[in-house]
């Protein structure tokens, strides 16, 4: 009983092992919010990141990522295998991003951009104006980002993009896709293969993929 008060008040860095989520996350099904507020803090950062790439928006980003979380907590109860809360989070993540676009898509169709594209552009105007050249680079390295994504199919794009921008492993990936391992290898492949192929993202980034 004592081991497990001490847990309570773990600093966020220390909380990371396997044992240790699975033991939050099982408090936090209980209805434990200083539980789950320790979660948040251990994947808020990647959650963000996940989010901020596929939006190229830091208010979407933060908006958006704020939901996530509060999916989360409102069905982390029903959440069965909770060693897996990781993979559980990201696919609420990819879902809630897919609705983002589709609502945008669907706004855009009555010829209103809609108030995630409208902060969008202004958060991008505001931070050009404050630092140009940083900017421009960064604008450089997504425009070749992108113009690689798009030589890759829809099943490639998604397992490069949770490989290697969003960190996870083969496993994970497997779970937020609903796929198996063995598919998402072969897509992974296919990705890697032509990325190989591609010297100016190679030079982008020291050739970091292998």
């Amino acid at each position: 009983m004592q081991g497990k008060t001490q847990k309570t008040n773990w600093p966020d860095e220390e909380a990371g092992s396997t044992s240790q989520i699975v033991d939050l996350v099982n408090r936090a099904r209980n209805g434990d919010r200083t539980a789950f507020g320790h979660l948040v803090a251990l994947f808020h950062g990647d959650i963000f990141r996940m989010v901020y790439f596929r939006t190229r928006s830091e208010i979407d980003a933060e908006d958006l990522t704020q939901d996530i979380f509060i999916q989360a907590f409102k069905g982390v109860k029903r959440l069965k295998e909770t060693d897996r809360f990781r993979s559980w989070l990201f696919s609420i993540a990819v879902n809630r991003v897919r609705d983002f676009y589709r609502k945008r898509r669907f706004l855009s169709f009555f010829g209103e951009p809609g108030e995630a594209g409208k902060f969008g552009i202004a958060q991008s105007e505001r931070e050009t104006e404050a630092q140009p050249l940083k900017n421009m680079e960064r604008r450089d390295f997504w425009n070749h980002v992108g113009a690689f994504l798009k030589q890759l199919s829809r099943h490639e794009k998604e397992v490069f993009v949770m490989r290697f921008m969003d960190q996870l492993s083969l496993r994970e990936i497997a779970e937020v896709l609903g796929k198996g391992e063995s598919t998402v290898k072969t897509h992974l492949y296919r990705a890697v293969k032509k990325f190989r192929r591609e010297p100016r993202m190679q030079a982008l980034i020291g050739g970091g993929i292998k």
